[in-house]
């Protein structure tokens, strides 16, 4: 009987450590992503101004650029950072492979995944809100709303937050998984 539960104790350790990689993979590339796609958003367009009601409107180029909002540079940054710490990760992960996963190993590698879940969330959380003011505008303080004339900009914007979003949940499903796999080793 020895030889088959250990049998099972193997294939069950070799199905977290895919899962592991596969996750790990994952958060590296939505994130990568997400820090792309906003990083290399950009749009101008050329927009009427009234000064005077009796002139006609003169024509301005008015330009949108993700680092113009600092919710927006905060997001890129911490999507990069995100994928930095995936890459090294999946390194560490993928150069353990066939080693024992030792209890202290896994809790850091947690508490890093969930600083990861965290910093992303906060930036959906600025860079979003950001967002919603761009696209619905603020009555109460004469802010109009932007995505009707920069609609480009703010789908860009709108997909890297969903890339980010994704790669949070994979960060989660990590600590997730890493909690599981630490309670069955105590």
């Amino acid at each position: 009987m020895d030889g088959v539960e250990r049998k099972i104790l193997v294939q069950t350790q070799r199905k977290v450590s895919i899962l592991d990689i596969v996750l790990r993979v994952l958060a590296l590339i939505l994130t990568l992503a997400a820090a792309i796609v906003l990083g290399t958003d950009k749009q101008t367009k050329i927009v009427p101004i009234k000064i005077i009601a009796t002139l006609p409107p003169v024509s301005v180029p008015v330009s949108a650029k993700w680092h113009y909002l600092s919710a927006f540079t905060y997001h890129v940054v911490t999507n990069a950072i995100a994928c930095a710490y995936a890459a090294i990760s999946l390194l560490l992960v993928l150069a353990n492979k066939g080693g024992k996963c030792r209890g202290g190993r896994v809790m850091v590698i947690i508490v890093l995944d969930l600083t990861m879940v965290a910093l992303l969330s906060s930036s959906i959380g600025a860079a979003g809100g950001i967002g919603l003011i761009g696209y619905h505008g603020n009555s109460h303080v004469q802010w109009k709303k932007v995505c009707g004339v920069f609609g480009k900009f703010c789908d860009r914007v709108a997909v890297s937050l969903i890339l980010s979003l994704l790669g949070s949940l994979a960060f989660f499903m990590l600590v997730a998984f890493g909690a599981l796999r630490l309670k069955k080793l105590n």
